[in-house]
C-alpha cells in the first residue's frame, strides 16, 4: 500500500510542478511577447496583466478548490484543474492581442492554483501524522522547483522554437498527467460528512485581491504614479478585505480554519512567506528586463544571468532545512531575510558599467545575484517548516496551502505595486526627453544627438530599477524583523487519522 500512496502522491507532485512551472515562464519572455503582439517597448506596463492575471487566477481559486476537493473528492477536482488548464494554455497558445492572453492566463492561474493544496490535502488523506511533513515538504519542492526552473523553460523554449510553445507543449503534457492522475490517484473522498463549502470567503479574498490589482494598474504612468480611480478602488479592496476577515472570524464554514493555531507566530509566518514572495517576483521580472533593456541580451542570455539567481536559490534552499532541523525555523528565516536585503542593497547599488565591474576576479553582477539568491532560499524550507510548529495535525494541510497562499499574494500586489511605481518613474524621467529627429540635422549630428538621447533613456531606466530594489531591499529587512516573531515550540492536537488503505481500494 505505501508504494501506490507514494505514486499517488509523486503524480499530484507533477502536476504541481506543471503548474508551477507556468508560473513563471513569462518572467524571461516578456520583451519577446511585447515586440511579437506590437507593443511598443517603452509601454512595458501594458503587460503587466499577463502576470498579474495568472497570480490572481492562483491566489483566488487555491483555498477555495482546495476545499471543494474535501467534498468531492481530490481525484475528480486534479482532473477538472488540468482540463481548465488545458484551455487556458490553448487560449495563450492562440492569442493575438494582450485581452485573450490576459484570459488564458489567468484560466491558468486558476486550475494551477488549485492543484497544490488540492495534492497536499492528497498527502494528508494518505500518510499518517509521522510521515505527513516530510511527504508535505516534497510537495512544497516541486512547487520551489517550478519557480526556480520555470525562467529557465521559458526561455529555452521561446529560443528554440517561438513563445508560443511554450503553451502549446502543455497540451500533451496535461494529457498525460490526466491519464497518470486517473491511474494513480483514488476516485474515493476523504470520510465523514460531505464539508460546507466557503464560497462567501473565496469571494470576498478574490474580489478584494482583484480590486487592489485594478487600483494600481496604470495604464498611463506617465501621467501619475496611480490611476485616477486608483484611491477609491484601493480603499473599497482594503474595504473588502477587512470584510473578509470579519467574515473569518464569524463563519461557521471558514476559507481557513485556525482553529488551535497560535496566531502570533502563524501571521508572522505568514507575513515572511508574503515579503519574500514580493522580492522573489521583482528579481525574476526586472533581473531579466536589466538583461534585455540596459545590458542588450535576448531572453536567454537573460536567463543565463537570471540561473545564478536561481542556482543559489535552490542550493540554499536544502541548507535552510538542515539549518532548520538543527537551530530551528527562526534564525535560518531571519538571516534568509537579513542576506536578501543586503543582496538587493548590492543590485541597487550596481554601477553604471555593469558588465564590467567585479570583485577582484569574480563579475559583480553574478556575485550579487548568488547572495541574493543565497539569502531568499534559506528562507524556503524553514517558512514552510515553521508553520506547521503553530498549527494541530489536522490542519496541516491547509496551513501549508496558507504559506503559498502568502507568497503568491506577495508576488501579486509586489509586482503589481513596484510595476505602477517603476513605469511612472520611468515616464516621469524621460518626460523632457525629445528623441532627434534625422531630417532635421547632418548625419554625423544625427549620430551625436542620437547617442545622447540612448544614454538618457538608459540613465533614467537604471534609475528606475535602482529604485525598485531600493524598495525591496527595505521588505527584506521588514521580513527579518518580522521573523523574529515565528515559531519556537510545536504544537500537536490528536486526531483521528484516515483512512489511506480505504481511499486506495474505493476505486
Amino acid at each position: 500500500m505505501t508504494g501506490r500512496r507514494r505514486v499517488a502522491v509523486g503524480v499530484g507532485g507533477a502536476v504541481v510542478l506543471l503548474a508551477a512551472l507556468d508560473a513563471y515562464v513569462v518572467t524571461t519572455i516578456l520583451v519577446t511577447i511585447v515586440g511579437d503582439l506590437g507593443i511598443p517597448v517603452n509601454r512595458l506596463e501594458r503587460i503587466t496583466p499577463v502576470i498579474t492575471g495568472f497570480l490572481l487566477g492562483y491566489v483566488a481559486a487555491m483555498p477555495l478548490l482546495g476545499r471543494l476537493s474535501d467534498r468531492f473528492g481530490r481525484r475528480s477536482v486534479i482532473q477538472l484543474c488540468l482540463v481548465v488548464f488545458a484551455a487556458g494554455s490553448l487560449v495563450t497558445a492562440l492569442a493575438d492581442s494582450l485581452v485573450p492572453l490576459t484570459a488564458g492566463r489567468v484560466l491558468q492561474g486558476m486550475a494551477g492554483g488549485a492543484l497544490l493544496p488540492v495534492t497536499m490535502a492528497l498527502a494528508a488523506d494518505l500518510f499518517d501524522e509521522r510521515r505527513r511533513p516530510v511527504v508535505l515538504g516534497a510537495i512544497g519542492s516541486a512547487q520551489e522547483l517550478g519557480s526556480a526552473l520555470g525562467p529557465l523553460y521559458g526561455a529555452a523554449l521561446a529560443t528554440a522554437f517561438d513563445w508560443r510553445a511554450i503553451f502549446w507543449v502543455n497540451l500533451p503534457l496535461t494529457a498525460a498527467a490526466m491519464a497518470a492522475v486517473h491511474v494513480a490517484v483514488p476516485a474515493g473522498r476523504p470520510e465523514g460528512d460531505r464539508p460546507r463549502i466557503d464560497v462567501v470567503g473565496g469571494l470576498l479574498l478574490a474580489l478584494g485581491l482583484g480590486l487592489l490589482v485594478v487600483a494600481v494598474y496604470n495604464p498611463e504612468p506617465q501621467e501619475s504614479a496611480l490611476p485616477s480611480w486608483g484611491l477609491p478602488v484601493i480603499g473599497a479592496g482594503v474595504a473588502v478585505l477587512a470584510l473578509f476577515v470579519v467574515w473569518e472570524v464569524k463563519a461557521r464554514t471558514k476559507l481557513f480554519d485556525l482553529a488551535g493555531a497560535r496566531r502570533g507566530p502563524l501571521f508572522a509566518t505568514l507575513g515572511v512567506s508574503f515579503l519574500s514572495g514580493a522580492a522573489l517576483i521583482v528579481t525574476l521580472v526586472d533581473v531579466q528586463l536589466v538583461a534585455q533593456t540596459l545590458l542588450g541580451k535576448d531572453a536567454l542570455g537573460g536567463a543565463l544571468l537570471l540561473a545564478w539567481f536561481l542556482g543559489a536559490l535552490l542550493v540554499a534552499a536544502v541548507l535552510g532545512g538542515l539549518l532548520a532541523a538543527r537551530f530551528g525555523e527562526r534564525w535560518p528565516l531571519v538571516a534568509g531575510m537579513a542576506i536578501a536585503a543586503g543582496g538587493y542593497a548590492l543590485i541597487a547599488t550596481w554601477p553604471a558599467d555593469m558588465a564590467a565591474a567585479t570583485y577582484g576576479p569574480l563579475p559583480r553582477m553574478d556575485a550579487d545575484l548568488v547572495v541574493t539568491g543565497l539569502g531568499l532560499g534559506l528562507v524556503i524550507a524553514p517558512v514552510s517548516s515553521a508553520v506547521l510548529r503553530v498549527v494541530p495535525a489536522a490542519q496541516f494541510g491547509i496551513a501549508s496551502a496558507m504559506v503559498v497562499v502568502a507568497r503568491m499574494m506577495g508576488m501579486l500586489l509586489g509586482i503589481a505595486a513596484l510595476s505602477a511605481w517603476g513605469f511612472h518613474r520611468f515616464h516621469a524621467l524621460t518626460a523632457d526627453l525629445q528623441p532627434p529627429l534625422p531630417f532635421l540635422m547632418p548625419d554625423a549630428e544625427f549620430k551625436i544627438a542620437m547617442a545622447r538621447y540612448t544614454d538618457a533613456v538608459q540613465d533614467a531606466l537604471r534609475t528606475e530599477y535602482q529604485e525598485i530594489f531600493w524598495i525591496t531591499a527595505a521588505l527584506c529587512a521588514l521580513g527579518a524583523l518580522l521573523a523574529l516573531g515565528t515559531a519556537a515550540r510545536p504544537v500537536r492536537t490528536p486526531v483521528a487519522e484516515p483512512s489511506p488503505e480505504r481511499l486506495l481500494t474505493d476505486r
